[in-house]
C-alpha cells in the first residue's frame, strides 16, 4: 500500500484496484452529508495530492478535474439532512460511501477508508485508516471530490439562503450561522436532530 510520499501515491494490491473513499460535511449544521470513491491508476501521482483539509480551495479545484479525468473510476454519494436526522450522521457518512462505491464503473478488489468506523460493502475487503487521507492518495482523492462536490452545491443553495452564507461557512457551525439561525429560522436544508444554536439562546 503506498504512502503519499511514495512516487505511486495510489493503494493498488495483488494485481486488484483499491477504492479510496471519505466523507466531506459530517460536522455541518446544513446540507447533505457527501462522500466519494475513487480508484486511481498505480501510476498517477500528482505533487499537490493531499488530505483536502490541507489543500486550499483554488489547490482542491485545481485537483477536482485531474483526478476525475486521471481515474481510472470515481463517484459521489449524497445523504440529504433528512436521512441523518433519521439514522444518525455515522450511519448517513457510511451510507453516503455506500452510495459512491454503488455508482463506480469499476468494481473494486478492496476498498480503504478514511477514518475508523465503515460496515462491509458487499463481500469485498475493507480496511480503515485514521488520517489516510493525509497518507494514501486514493483516499485523498476521494476527500478531494467530497469536498468540491459539496462545496458547489452548498454556493448553488446559498443563491436561495443567502442569509446563512453558506457560500462563506459551507453549512458548518460557525458563530455568524448559529446566529443566522436564530434570526431567521430554520431551512429544509438544516439538520433538526443538531444544535443549531449556542445553548444560551433560544430558537423561536
Amino acid at each position: 500500500m503506498a504512502l503519499l510520499t511514495d512516487s505511486l501515491p495510489t493503494c493498488y494490491i495483488a494485481g486488484r484496484y483499491e477504492a479510496g473513499c471519505d466523507e466531506a460535511g459530517r460536522g455541518c449544521l446544513a446540507g447533505p452529508v457527501y462522500a466519494a470513491a475513487v480508484i486511481l491508476p498505480d501510476d498517477f501521482h500528482h505533487p499537490l495530492l493531499n488530505d483536502s483539509k490541507q489543500l486550499t480551495e483554488k489547490r482542491r479545484e485545481i485537483l477536482r478535474p485531474i483526478i476525475e479525468s486521471n481515474a481510472v473510476a470515481w463517484a459521489v454519494g449524497i445523504v440529504s439532512p433528512q436521512e441523518i436526522d433519521n439514522i444518525n450522521i455515522l450511519n448517513a457518512s457510511i451510507l453516503a460511501m455506500h452510495r459512491a462505491l454503488d455508482g463506480l464503473q469499476v468494481v473494486p478488489g478492496a476498498i480503504v477508508v478514511d477514518g475508523n468506523r465503515f460496515k462491509p460493502y458487499g463481500d469485498i475487503p475493507w480496511e480503515t485508516f485514521v488520517k489516510g487521507d493525509g497518507r494514501f492518495g486514493n483516499i485523498a482523492a476521494a476527500s478531494i471530490l467530497a469536498k468540491t462536490h459539496r462545496d458547489q452545491f452548498m454556493q448553488q443553495l446559498h443563491e436561495e439562503f443567502p442569509q446563512y452564507d453558506w457560500n462563506i461557512n459551507k453549512g458548518y457551525p460557525t458563530k455568524a450561522h448559529r446566529k443566522a439561525i436564530e434570526q431567521h429560522g430554520v431551512t429544509p436544508h438544516h439538520r433538526m436532530s443538531f444544535r443549531l444554536i449556542d445553548p444560551q439562546l433560544s430558537l423561536f
